[in-house]
């Protein structure tokens, strides 16, 4: 079980990722065993001393000196007192948490889907499958609204020359037309028979994306949708994070589509008028 206390963390260095995010390197003052034991997916709580605490997705675990990465945006007060320390200043860690990524080790193909700064809840999963030798049996599409939408430039660009990589921009620039990450995957299932389908990003684009495979006959247990952007207490209090009765911080914030298709039922039929 982990501890309600925080454990005690410094910010080690960071760096923007166009302008929306930035890439965060922390280190734990006094590592563990086991703290490298983070499935790719999980999330960590971080704690400003003084402001709060809130949750974020592992961009890469702890290795065994207690340093990893998280992608952050400024949108609360938390991350926005973040955005305004200097590296070497003390913060707080909780984790790991929730629920990960399938492991996909015996699927033929498998097909990511990541708009936005989603992208950073798919890298490890993304890691381990190259590292695993997976890197003829995976395909990546990344959608994002601009160029300075995306992020995770140097993993895209190292990532290019291992695995398939299709890149879309919803505006239109260097005279090429705007693309959603919808619009390449018809061709993709009718070429790759997709086994497993994970799709990280705004809920909307992850339901059509779902429906998409549905459509190209992906089977429905082999499609996995992330809800990280739901994740605000990390324990399921605040009520910010339920998909119908179930806590993304609990049970998430991983769901096989089934599973998000009978809690958004009940969720209805809860709710329907008399």
């Amino acid at each position: 079980m982990v501890s309600l206390v925080p454990r005690r963390m410094q910010l080690l260095e960071f760096h923007d990722e166009g302008e929306i995010a930035r890439h965060f390197s922390f280190a734990l003052e006094s590592p563990r065993p086991g703290d490298q034991a983070v499935m790719p997916g999980q999330f960590f709580m971080l704690t400003v001393p003084g402001v709060g605490e809130v949750p974020f997705t592992y961009l890469s675990p702890p290795d065994w000196q207690g340093r990893f990465s998280a992608l952050i945006r400024a949108e609360g007060a938390v991350s926005s007192a973040l955005f305004e320390l200097k590296p070497g200043a003390r913060l707080g860690y909780r984790g790991p948490f929730g629920t990960g990524w399938p492991e996909l080790w015996s699927a033929r193909r498998v097909l990511a889907v990541a708009g936005g700064s989603g992208l950073a809840a798919m890298a490890g999963l993304i890691e381990a499958l190259l590292r695993g030798g997976r890197q003829d049996a995976l395909t990546l599409v990344y959608g994002a609204r601009s160029r300075v939408h995306q992020v995770l430039p140097r993993e895209r660009e190292q990532w290019r020359g291992s695995l398939e990589l299709v890149e879309t921009l919803e505006r239109a620039e260097d005279g090429r037309p705007g693309c959603t990450p919808l619009e390449p995957l018809p061709a993709l299932f009718a070429s790759l028979a997709p086994e497993a389908v994970l799709c990280c990003g705004p809920e909307p684009m992850m339901r059509n994306v779902a429906e998409l495979c549905l459509a190209h006959n992906v089977p429905v247990t082999g499609i996995w949708l992330s809800m990280e952007r739901r994740l605000e207490c990390g324990m399921g209090r605040c009520g910010h994070c339920y998909v119908g009765r179930s806590s993304a911080c609990q049970e998430g914030p991983v769901y096989r589509y089934d599973r998000y298709l009978d809690l958004l039922a009940e969720d209805e039929e809860v709710h329907r008028p008399c």
